[in-house]
């Protein structure tokens, strides 16, 4: 079962997600949709309820997951497990790294894990500066997180090229268009 954009938002509230948690989610969701919905005219076969919910829950167990050690993708895909989606578990636990893809398909996941590295807070970014921002926060001055940072941009920066071959805009158009494109889910 794929949750509806109104489960998506009960279960934030039942897990206790942050607001800022929520506003970024809810940016990443509007990415996605506006990719998913033009790569759809191509012979995708997209499944715009999956690249909602997974990216309106990407980030359900970030808040519980705050200053432990547990990781907010596994602890994700638990949750999102537990509550009988199924179909959205991979693009939750792959949000983060992304796992094995078939060559040559643009798939669910990948979207949503591309859409999640193109939003800071709830701003869209460059993916290079993304990368900044994730080096700063998250790699610690630690030289094995930052060479893990590193291989992650490499295969974003691989798929972003793989995605927007199959688009008729740029990946420095997204932050123009969703400002003038209403989400039709999302914003409704």
């Amino acid at each position: 079962m794929i949750p509806s954009v109104k489960q998506c938002f009960e279960l934030m509230d039942e897990y206790e997600m942050l607001d800022n948690i929520k506003a970024h989610s809810i940016m990443v969701a509007r990415v996605a949709e506006l990719m998913g919905r033009d790569l759809h005219q191509n012979p995708f076969e997209l499944s715009m309820e999956l690249i909602i919910a997974g990216s309106l829950l990407h980030d359900i167990a970030k808040t519980p997951c705050l200053n432990t050690a547990s990781r907010h993708d596994r602890e994700g895909e638990k949750i999102v497990l537990r509550h009988g989606f199924y179909e959205i578990a991979e693009i939750v636990a792959e949000h983060v790294v992304l796992g094995k893809t078939e060559p040559g398909v643009i798939s669910e996941k990948q979207i949503v894990y591309y859409a999640d590295k193109r939003i800071n807070h709830d701003y869209v970014v460059s993916l290079e500066d993304r990368l900044v921002y994730i080096l700063d926060r998250y790699g610690r001055n630690n030289e094995y997180r930052h060479k893990a940072i590193l291989e992650n941009f490499i295969k974003c920066k691989k798929l972003e090229a793989d995605i927007f071959a199959r688009l008729d805009f740029k990946p420095e158009d997204v932050a123009g268009l969703i400002e003038t494109r209403k989400s039709g889910v999302v914003d409704s």
